[in-house]
């Protein structure tokens, strides 16, 4: 083989084989993170007084908190089906004392079929309630286009940023979502998914990469093979002469 497409092949060899160990490197960390994840939420149940937390502090962690729901502070988070239904997640801010308030995800919502800025009638207690559910870092994301909107007055929208909310509404909100999971008689409903660890997607791309190398590894030994074949015919063919 030439000298030039042989050291081009072999880095190619060397850079796919590369990636393919980087895509095996995130898969792994992915796996440790869920783990992570994992134990947090198999931890003991965290009280959460008046005071602030950090999401390093309860992130991932059940949690329970007692207070009183603001219903002027309320964000319905749209496209959020449920068995191919349409619907919303109910995201209302709890005051738990008047400088600390915390958003919760209390559950979906279907939406009115007719009529999408019609909200279903759903129950929100009037005095304080405690609240038990995971600490998250926000209520789910969706794909949007933009940032989402509002509809005949109502805050509806694609997704929802704890910090951005927060400096709109003037809310000492804590850094974080918690995700409901204790039944409070709203008729709203709470099967969270159960978070991926999204390794699956890396190593697909490490079997990728790495089915690249050797494809250009074996291209390169049959081009090496050719080349040896001609260059012993022709030495062959010195030689007879």
């Amino acid at each position: 083989m030439r000298p030039v497409p042989a050291v081009l092949i072999l880095l190619g060899v060397m850079l796919t084989a590369a990636l393919g160990v980087w895509q095996y490197q995130r898969a792994q960390m992915r796996l440790a993170r869920q783990a992570q994840i994992e134990q947090a939420a198999r931890a003991p149940v965290v009280a959460l007084g008046a005071q602030s937390y950090s999401l390093d502090d309860v992130g991932h962690r059940r949690v329970r908190v007692t207070g009183r729901f603001l219903r002027n502070r309320v964000v319905y988070l749209d496209n959020r089906p449920r068995n191919e239904l349409p619907g919303f997640y109910v995201v209302m801010a709890l005051q738990v004392t008047p400088d600390h308030v915390v958003l919760v995800n209390r559950g979906w919502l279907p939406r009115d079929l007719r009529d999408r800025a019609s909200i279903m009638p759903y129950a929100t207690p009037a005095g304080d309630i405690t609240i038990e559910g995971l600490a998250m870092p926000d209520p789910s994301r969706a794909f949007e286009l933009g940032h989402g909107g509002s509809a005949a007055g109502l805050s509806i929208r694609q997704n929802l940023d704890v910090a951005e909310y927060a400096r709109e509404t003037s809310l000492p909100l804590q850094p974080f979502v918690i995700m409901q999971t204790n039944d409070t008689g709203d008729h709203l409903l709470r099967d969270w998914p159960q978070p991926a660890s999204g390794a699956d997607r890396n190593y697909g791309y490490m079997a990728q990469w790495f089915g690249m190398s050797l494809i250009l590894a074996l291209l390169g030994l049959r081009l090496a093979y050719r080349r040896g074949r001609r260059m012993a015919t022709t030495t062959n063919k010195f030689t007879r002469a």
